[in-house]
């Protein structure tokens, strides 16, 4: 099965997620893409997406909504999941799910949806970005749990394994066509 691991990252930790769940699923025996969601221009080819998205002020980045409503009518036709990339501090804050993550449910119908603690480095932010932080005493921390984050890639790829013969069917049959 060839699955599409594709996120929204503004410096770099988000990606770095897409990047432990591609390898994840391909240690399972998927054939993964993990690209930027601004390198895919339309979802094809594939059996399954994951999505992901840095947020900032609560909603997710502007390219990756951009992705889910430009392949809207193909996302909802496959297996997908999405996860969120933001939240810090312990207890990681803030907590809850994106603004617009229930209007992209509502569109695309995924398998779930994760929010998964992040990462603040001052070195990588921009002038206004290190303003609001020191504003809110965002202390500079990763808190990303790889473990986890492995772990929910292992339940995506339960679940697809589960529907692999399906798939493969399905496949037979349109290269029959």
């Amino acid at each position: 099965m060839k699955v599409l691991v594709t996120a929204a990252s503004k410096h770099a930790a988000t990606a770095e997620i897409a990047k432990a769940i591609g390898e994840t699923l391909t240690f399972r025996g998927f054939e993964v893409a993990v690209l930027p969601v601004e390198e895919v221009a339309e979802v094809r080819d594939v059996d399954a997406v994951v999505i992901g998205s840095a947020v900032y002020a609560g909603h997710w980045l502007k390219p990756a909504k951009e992705f889910v409503t430009r392949n809207a009518h193909a996302l909802s036709t496959l297996p997908v999941w999405l996860f969120s990339s933001g939240p810090v501090g312990n207890p990681p804050k803030p907590e809850g799910d994106p603004a617009d993550v229930a209007e992209l449910v509502e569109t695309i119908h995924p398998r779930g949806h994760h929010v998964f603690p992040g990462r603040i480095e001052r070195g990588r932010l921009t002038l206004p970005e290190r303003a609001v932080t020191r504003a809110l005493r965002i202390p500079d921390a990763d808190s990303r749990d790889l473990h986890r984050i492995r772990g929910w890639a292992v339940r995506i790829a339960a679940e697809l394994e589960i529907e692999a013969p399906v798939v493969k069917e399905t496949q037979l049959a349109k290269a029959d066509a």
